[in-house]
């Protein structure tokens, strides 16, 4: 598979986007604190990828 640059970037910030839903929604529905927090925690790192990816997304959006 051969993907350009704006389609590698495209991917992922779906990808990250995604990764932040299930780290939110498992954050809510897992009983063990630390786990939740964890998890909590790992929402917003992918949340703070998917808006840089975001970034690069809408530099590339007007090739």
């Amino acid at each position: 598979m051969n993907l350009n640059t704006k389609d590698m970037i495209t991917k992922k910030l779906l990808d990250a986007q995604e990764m932040v839903r299930d780290f939110e929604m498992f954050s809510k529905t897992t009983e063990d604190k630390e786990v939740a927090s964890q998890f909590k925690e790992f929402a917003e790192s992918s949340g703070r990828q998917a808006m840089e990816l975001q970034r690069l997304a809408d530099k590339y959006r007007g090739d």
